[in-house]
């Protein structure tokens, strides 16, 4: 399969499975004698792998632990929860800040009158 199909088929955009490659994320496969990349079913696997970590949140480079991870058969599954519970104490963290920021601009949005007078506590705030 050519890389547009394998990028269609992992649900990737072309310009990202090069990038993937580029950085070695994904491993490039080799080229067929006409010079075209060959993605077979095992690289698709990988880069849509790869797009659903991604969807997570997770960075690349725990991407390029969790690939690791899901190709060694010998893995040890606390390996694997450790990297996904780190990456849910972030999310959770992130929750709690945007909550906060969520209830104060909620709170200013409701003390700023809108109307035609200068005095604003919203620009206040910011200032």
């Amino acid at each position: 399969m050519n890389i547009g199909d394998a990028a269609k088929a992992a649900g990737l955009p072309v310009k990202t499975v090069r990038y993937y490659a580029d950085i070695g994320l994904v491993r490039a496969p080799d080229r067929s004698p006409a010079g075209y990349r060959r993605y077979d079913e095992a690289a698709i696997r990988k880069l849509a792998f790869v797009r659903r970590a991604r969807d997570f949140g997770f960075s690349i480079e725990e991407c390029r632990e969790l690939l690791s991870l899901y190709e060694d058969r010998s893995r040890s599954s606390a390996d694997v929860r450790a990297i996904a519970a780190t990456h849910l104490a972030e999310i959770e963290d992130k929750q709690r800040q945007l909550a906060a920021l969520h209830d104060e601009l909620a709170h200013l949005v409701e003390a700023c009158r809108g109307d035609d007078r200068p005095d604003c506590p919203i620009l206040d705030r910011l200032g």
